[in-house]
């Protein structure tokens, strides 16, 4: 059988016809049918890109961002460098080591323009915003776009506090974004009254002053609670530029922005135009007498001292980083003692070969009111009023009198005058000679060395020394003849302290120097006791005879260079060998002061005594000390004038009358 051949398969032929198909199909057929995968995958490429861009972007704004204390008061402490500020008992401030922080001031505590000055010129829609003030962002930025420079920040109050606070001052990109993260967290953390009162406690208004209460003390000797409206503008006009702006430096840049701070007030309605016009027109002023940390001459010798008690009454360990130490110093009698001693010194003390000097000033609750330790704190920080050691000469007499009384012996008392020998010690007299028969009063007001070395040895070197210690002289000294004529070495807040107990009617009270001492927020952290009135170390007789004593030596002794005009005053010389010390110290109803004059390196003056460069010194600080306060009398007898001869015959008489007792029976003589 034949084969018939077959024709091809419909299959086949389907598949043909779809090969052929697929051959001919347009190529944007085949892109259109792939597109969603394309783009599926350039979505997710993208996607990744993205996340890892996003990534090293948030990586690179926030990987060092500081972490912002989640509890409110924590903030309060936050970047608080160490500091102390010293101020005086008024609360001027005496010098600041590192930043000066007030104390806490609540928005209460403040007048309202002080809080609105602020607002009206650093951020007017503070109440508003969250944090970030977006229109102002967009201001400044196209402020700056203009300018090509950055001439506007755009900050917030809440962005300026968490600059201040945790940021550091860079200034860029990457900073502002960190400070916009930031001040929306702060937002999150603090209400709007505790971020503005958080900024005008811890916002930098130049000259180291951190805080309102700070920059009002240091440009205004007040509190912020009582500055007025152009104080408040003066200080918010600071922000913007606070080294250039500061009022120390450049006053006029200064009050020029404070100007603007007014208008801008004036504006938002914190002020009507009769308060803007008036502020305008008397424009503030800083205090007189402004302070300069550690660059006011005669400053820096308190600054020390108080800082030193400070540290001993708290001890190291437990003095807190930022304190504030409220001293007892005057600062007007703090000046007139500084331009006491300077003027003398200036005046005299090349001539005199007299380099240096020192002068302590208490009230008679021992609160030291001045403290001059010595010409130039910026010269030698060296404090001659509390660490030099020099020897008080004839200064010393009164304490190896009141030993002497305290033995039985009295003003009235006879020795003679004369060459002696105590021991291979032969003391002679300044100017030499001897007086024969004296009393002792006559000899305190001579100053008679013969006289004050017999009554020593009578008394007790070792009760002289006791006396010494007694009466505030905390520097030891050896029983020795030559101690009755002041060999010993002693301080002058010490010997000063120790007139001030005849003043007081035979009582003793330490001085002191630090009446408080807070941290920077106000807490009160030391505070000395209430003043009473003081241990009785000598009898209230003898204590006044003393003081009749030494009242004479002004009247018509060797300190009649030292008489103040209206008022009463008691008060000794004393110079030692070869005049390389020269001392006055004394007193009346209402200051106590000691004067030191002399060369660090001990070398001898030109002949100064005691009568001289210390007595005009004390006499002008007196004088000013006194200006205005009414004259009160000493609590012991004023002494009587009299001459020489009334002298003599006073000394015979007494003589006599020694002799006269000795003779009674029971007397021993």
């Amino acid at each position: 059988m034949l084969a018939v051949p077959r024709g091809p398969d419909t299959n086949d032929k389907e598949r043909a016809i779809t090969f052929r198909a697929d051959e001919t199909e347009p190529a944007g057929v085949r892109l259109r049918r792939a597109w969603p995968m394309m783009a599926a995958g350039v979505l997710l490429v993208l996607i990744a890109a993205g996340a890892i861009a996003g990534a090293l972007a948030w990586r690179w704004a926030f990987h060092d961002l500081p972490e912002l204390p989640t509890r409110a008061e924590a903030l309060w402490d936050v970047r608080m460098e160490p500091s102390v500020t010293v101020l005086a008992d008024d609360g001027a401030v005496l010098g600041v080591r590192g930043p000066l922080y007030g104390r806490r001031v609540t928005l209460e505590e403040m007048p309202p323009h002080l809080p609105q000055a602020f607002l009206a010129i650093e951020d007017r829609r503070f109440f508003e915003h969250d944090g970030v003030d977006r229109r102002g962002l967009m201001r400044a930025f196209w402020v700056n776009l203009r300018a090509g420079r950055t001439v506007q920040g755009g900050s917030t109050l809440t962005m300026q506090l968490v600059k201040n606070l945790v940021l550091t001052p860079e200034r860029s990109l990457r900073r502002k974004i960190q400070e916009i993260r930031l001040a929306f967290a702060l937002e999150r953390v603090l209400s709007k009254q505790e971020i503005l009162e958080l900024y005008l406690n811890r916002v930098y208004l130049g000259e180291q002053a951190y805080g309102v209460e700070a920059a009002a003390r240091r440009y205004f000797n007040t509190t912020a609670s009582e500055l007025s409206l152009q104080e408040s503008a003066l200080l918010a006009a600071l922000p913007k530029a606070p080294t250039r702006l500061a009022p120390t430096e450049n006053m006029e840049a200064a009050l020029e922005r404070a100007r603007r701070v007014l208008s801008a007030m004036l504006d938002e309605g914190f002020i009507d135009p009769i308060a803007y016009l008036t502020a305008a027109s008397i424009p503030a002023e800083l205090a007189e007498g402004l302070i300069v940390p550690e660059e006011a001459q005669g400053w820096g010798h308190v600054f020390d001292a108080a800082h030193a008690e400070a540290r001993r009454i708290l001890g190291d360990e437990s003095v807190a980083p930022d304190l504030v130490v409220i001293t007892t110093i005057d600062p007007d009698l703090q000046r007139a003692a500084q331009n006491a001693l300077n003027t003398v010194l200036d005046e005299q003390g090349e001539a005199r070969r007299a380099g240096e000097g020192a002068l302590t000033a208490l009230a008679p609750d021992g609160a030291v009111r001045a403290m001059v330790g010595g010409r130039d704190y910026r010269e030698s920080q060296f404090n001659r009023a509390i660490q030099a050691r020099r020897q008080p000469g004839s200064a010393f007499k009164p304490i190896v009198f009141a030993a002497a009384f305290e033995a039985g012996m009295s003003p009235a008392t006879t020795f003679e005058d004369r060459a002696i020998d105590i021991e291979g010690w032969s003391p002679g007299n300044f100017g030499g000679g001897f007086r024969g028969r004296i009393t002792l009063a006559d000899a305190l007001k001579r100053s008679i060395n013969t006289v004050a070395a017999q009554a020593g040895m009578r008394a007790g070197l070792a009760n002289v020394t006791a006396m010494a210690g007694r009466l505030g002289v905390a520097t030891p000294l050896n029983p020795v003849p030559a101690v009755t004529l002041g060999s010993g070495e002693v301080r002058l807040l010490e010997l000063t302290g120790a007139y001030a107990v005849f003043a007081r009617d035979g009582r003793r009270i330490e001085p002191y120097l630090v009446r408080e001492i807070r941290s920077a927020r106000g807490e009160l952290i030391w505070q000395t006791p209430d003043p009473d009135q003081g241990e009785a170390v000598i009898s209230v007789e003898h204590a006044r005879w003393m003081s009749t004593l030494l009242q004479s030596v002004i009247v018509d002794g060797t300190g009649t260079r030292a008489r103040i005009p209206g008022h009463r005053a008691a008060g000794k010389t004393g110079t030692s060998q070869n005049s390389r010390d020269a001392w006055f110290v004394g007193y009346t109803a209402h200051l106590t002061a000691g004067v030191w004059v002399g060369n660090d390196d001990d070398t001898p003056m030109n002949g100064v005594t005691g009568g001289q460069l210390p007595a005009e010194i004390w006499r002008r600080f007196m004088i000013e000390a006194h200006q205005g306060v009414r004259a009160a009398p000493l609590s012991a007898p004023e002494p009587r004038r009299r001459s020489e001869r009334d002298e003599r015959l006073a000394a015979y008489y007494a003589s006599l009358s020694e002799r006269f007792e000795s003779m009674l029976p029971g007397s021993g003589g």
